[in-house]
């Protein structure tokens, strides 16, 4: 679901890109967050509690909280709601903490 009138915004969507979350293609417009294009897709589950194993969706919407933690393109904990989509990015669901290892 994306706000396609409002009153006093304009939603200038002259093209789509396409990205993928774990594995499956999603649709989005440049300058929208990973976070609402999921939601916009009905992705509502973006990543795992680690402690209680607890499904976190969409919440803060600012970067305050670690509910929307995601994998992108191979880099864990990336704030998903203030971040911006970018074609072909890779997008997958966080497991808890993730995988805080050096990359080699």
């Amino acid at each position: 679901m994306r706000i396609k009138n409002h009153p006093i915004l304009d939603f200038a969507r002259d093209r789509e890109i396409t990205f993928y979350y774990n594995g499956q293609e999603i649709a989005a417009y440049p300058g929208e967050t990973i976070a609402s294009a999921l939601h916009a897709a009905g992705i509502r589950k973006l990543s795992t509690s680690s402690k209680h194993h607890r499904p976190r969706g969409f919440f803060c919407a600012i970067g305050n909280c670690s509910s929307c933690f995601m994998v992108v393109d191979g880099e864990p904990n990336v704030k998903t709601c203030v971040v911006e989509v970018e074609e072909g990015m890779v997008v997958e669901e966080q497991e808890g903490r993730g995988d805080l290892s050096e990359k080699m």
